[in-house]
């Protein structure tokens, strides 16, 4: 006669996991509650971007009225103010929306595969061997304009992520989230040296390269966004499947294991996403800081720790923190202006200092 007595002992895991996930939800809840609070107010924030966006297009060095860009699409003269809209501030405001985006969905996938409250793109080494393939490009092949370059910056912010992701996974326990860490910062600590040797022996490559390294949406055109918007669309197309699966990532990956996820497929998968979301928004505008760290913890704070709300929720905040930023910068600098990297550092180094020293920083 068959036993059943293994039954009990096989959906422990589950049970655990079961209890150890309301215990998140009770601690970690966000501010609304339940599926339709939810809903409704990530649709207050898509208005909320909405609203940003218009801005973005409308003020700047020049104040521009709506009728101004009805006009520059429906009656175009050549005038200045056309050109304006049609070739500055239309493809800044749209690349701003595209790499706000990729950042903050990039910055999601990077907390949740490593485990790391402090995580952002810059962990794995995204910006570093972007930086260092950009100055390469710039010194050996004579590269100067920036859609010349974006594509050497995509790959090189590829190829950091394999590295890393390589170094991680050598030894015991693979790619583990402290190992990734760790590689993370030790590769972004080797190519900031070869970087930092090029552009100091290189003027031009300096010149080249200052306008790129802080971050900026003022050299956005036409150009830069029909090569992002494919690329990132496919990144968050990557990154909505993993929702799930990083939800049962959190629990840990000896609980994750015994409910059967494959914890290295996630953490590949993860990788790839982030090189596509968080490397075509850097080779296209910059390493821009804090948004892709901050923009998720606001989204967990609002939606709770449900990934499968974090993702859209980070997605529409990320972009509407990055347009703001923008014009701010634009605005307080009047007739020059701030680039939008400075303006994040500012506004995201304050919110860096407090995530630090929260004392359950380390449950996500």
């Amino acid at each position: 006669m068959a036993s059943h007595a293994p039954a009990p002992a096989a959906s422990a895991p589950i049970l655990a996991a079961l209890r150890a996930r309301l215990q998140a939800a009770a601690e970690g809840a966000g501010m609304l509650q339940g599926s339709w609070s939810r809903t409704a107010g990530l649709f207050v924030a898509v208005c909320a971007l909405g609203a940003t966006t218009l801005a973005s297009l409308l003020y700047g060095n020049q104040t521009l009225a709506l009728a101004d860009v009805h006009a520059a699409y429906f009656s175009y003269t050549g005038s200045n103010t056309d050109l304006v809209i049609l070739h500055l501030r239309v493809p800044r405001t749209l690349v701003g929306l595209v790499v706000g985006m990729a950042l903050g969905m990039a910055g999601v996938l990077v907390q949740g595969i490593t485990r790391n409250p402090l995580g952002g793109p810059g962990i794995l080494g995204i910006n570093a061997g972007a930086a260092v393939a950009a100055v390469l490009a710039i010194t050996v092949l004579g590269t100067g304009a920036l859609i010349g370059y974006v594509w050497f910056a995509f790959l090189g912010a590829a190829l950091a992520a394999v590295l890393v992701y390589t170094v991680a996974s050598l030894g015991q326990g693979g790619a583990s989230p402290v190992k990734l860490a760790v590689a993370g910062a030790a590769v972004s600590a080797m190519l900031g040296s070869v970087t930092s040797a090029i552009i100091l022996t290189d003027r031009t490559a300096l010149n080249e390269y200052r306008f790129w390294t802080v971050g900026s949406l003022a050299g956005a055109d036409t150009a830069t966004l029909l090569y992002a918007t494919p690329l990132i669309a496919l990144g968050a197309l990557v990154a909505i499947g993993l929702t799930r699966t990083l939800n049962t990532l959190a629990l840990g990956d000896e609980m994750a294991r015994s409910l059967g996820s494959r914890i290295w497929l996630t953490r590949a998968l993860g990788g790839l996403a982030v090189v596509l979301l968080a490397g075509t928004a850097t080779a296209a505008a910059g390493p821009i800081g804090f948004v892709g760290l901050a923009v998720p913890h606001v989204a967990r704070a609002i939606a709770g720790p449900d990934y499968r709300w974090i993702l859209p929720w980070t997605a529409v905040l990320a972009p509407l923190l990055l347009l703001a930023a923008d014009i701010l910068g634009r605005i307080v600098a009047r007739p020059e202006e701030l680039q939008v990297g400075i303006v994040t550092a500012l506004v995201g180094a304050p919110f860096f200092i407090y995530l630090v020293r929260r004392r359950k920083l380390a449950s996500l």
